[in-house]
């Protein structure tokens, strides 16, 4: 690379509607004589939306798909509306864009339902694009737009796609620095890749971060940013609990373990590809964009942390036991192991005891029912759902009275500096009345 690159990488929330679109023009506006590549998410609750008319499919209920393919499209269309006189060419491309899901939905159902999901959901990161920029090159901020699927290689995992590093890296060593000369800016997407068919495959939900971890890797980045709508690095989810505050600086490490629990503010493969070339990442407030964020940079030993507590939601325990009373031995573990890997199911706790296997899990339905289905030929399977999982990093014992206040503590597992808890609410109960 002969300029120094910097990645940044905005989320759904950042390009939400129209005024969050003109917001991120401004902030680029103070970049201008950078080398910038912008990763960027589907607009607001697309994503959302678009799952939803997979789903419609597969139910075939094409009626019910072609109304939310409607509204989607009739969302974008007003943001552009408000950015674009009518004559604008982003209204052909951005039409354009979503008749492939037509395409999709008229005809019958012979492929996977993650295949189908990734042609789909990826439309999300395409239109949104397109319509950013649009608008910054409207604001003479110069900006070639660049699909990734032309970087981006994966294998056919669809829905999780694993990285094709040596091709990626050739990829984007190749085409990426020539946009560049011509232009301040390469815009591209998060999310989305393809495979050596050239069929879209995406990495993962919330996987824009890893995008851009990707290109910062692959183009010897000088850092990373991800602009968010919080000012940084928070010890807890300001939607759950007051009194948060700002992390300024994190180790490598602990942004992993962070991250590895649970932490929704990076997606979790991200830190990997940076750390290994020592290229800060940045978290920043895209409503305070002068804000000091947070960094994440090589280990600091110095810094002792403070508690983080991380909330997942939607878990679900499967206890797991033997039918006829034989020990959970290294055999049954291997092969529930295996299970759990070829049904990309990702153990969050588990605890072996002499005859069952126990796990908490995201609640992801269609892939346990699986999972499910195979295990009870051989054992017997309880599922336990509606349940929180809560970790804590760096806890203080004072702080797990009050976390598990009206909760029952399913289980529990406690190591030096983290302690995990499977809980679920206790429900309120009042005296009938006479």
């Amino acid at each position: 690379m002969n300029k120094a690159v910097q990645v940044f990488k905005f989320g759904g929330a950042s390009v939400k509607d129209a005024d969050a679109i003109k917001n991120v023009a401004n902030i680029l506006k103070n970049y201008q004589d950078k080398s910038l590549v912008i990763i960027v998410s589907a607009m607001g609750k697309t994503t959302n939306a678009l799952e939803k008319i997979v789903a419609a499919y597969f139910e075939k209920d094409i009626e019910k798909a072609m109304r939310l393919l409607e509204e989607t499209k009739t969302a974008h269309y007003q943001v552009m509306a408000n950015l674009f006189d009518q004559s604008h060419e982003v209204f052909p491309m951005i039409n354009d864009i979503f008749v492939e899901i037509e395409w999709v939905l008229e005809d019958e159902i012979e492929d996977s339902y993650d295949y189908i999901y990734d042609q789909i959901v990826s439309v999300g990161e395409l239109a949104s694009s397109r319509i950013l920029s649009s608008y910054l090159n409207e604001n003479d901020l110069s900006t070639a737009w660049l699909d990734t699927r032309d970087i981006i290689l994966t294998d056919d995992t669809f829905r999780e796609g694993r990285v094709n590093w040596e091709q990626t890296q050739k990829r984007a060593a190749t085409q990426v620095p020539a946009l560049l000369e011509n232009n301040q800016f390469v815009l591209t997407q998060g999310f989305i890749a393809s495979n050596n068919e050239n069929q879209t495959t995406t990495l993962g939900r919330e996987g824009s971060d890893f995008s851009a971890a990707i290109y910062s890797f692959c183009l010897d980045a000088t850092s990373m940013s991800i602009w968010k709508d919080v000012p940084g690095i928070l010890t807890a989810d300001p939607r759950l609990f007051d009194n948060v505050t700002l992390i300024n600086r994190l180790s490598y490490k602990e942004a992993i373990e962070m991250t590895y629990y649970g932490a929704k503010v990076i997606h979790p493969k991200t830190i990997k590809p940076l750390q290994n070339k020592n290229i800060p990442l940045h978290v920043k407030s895209f409503i305070n964009p002068e804000g000091e964020g947070s960094m994440i940079s090589e280990d600091i030993d110095i810094i002792e942390y403070p508690p983080v507590i991380v909330v997942e939601g939607d878990q679900c325990l499967l206890h797991i036991s033997t039918k006829d009373f034989s020990f959970v031995a290294e055999r049954h573990l291997s092969y529930l192991f295996k299970l759990f890997s070829d049904h990309r199911i990702k153990i969050n706790m588990m605890q072996n005891m002499a005859i069952s296997f126990s796990v908490c899990v995201n609640n992801i339905p269609d892939r346990i029912k699986g999972l499910v289905d195979i295990l009870e030929e051989d054992f017997k399977v309880v599922k336990d759902d509606n349940l929180e999982l809560i970790t804590v990093r760096n806890y203080r014992e004072e702080m797990l009275k009050e976390l598990t206040q009206d909760k029952i503590v399913l289980f529990e597992e406690r190591i030096r500096k983290t302690i995990q808890m499977v809980v679920k609410k206790v429900p309120t109960m009042k005296w009938k009345k006479d």
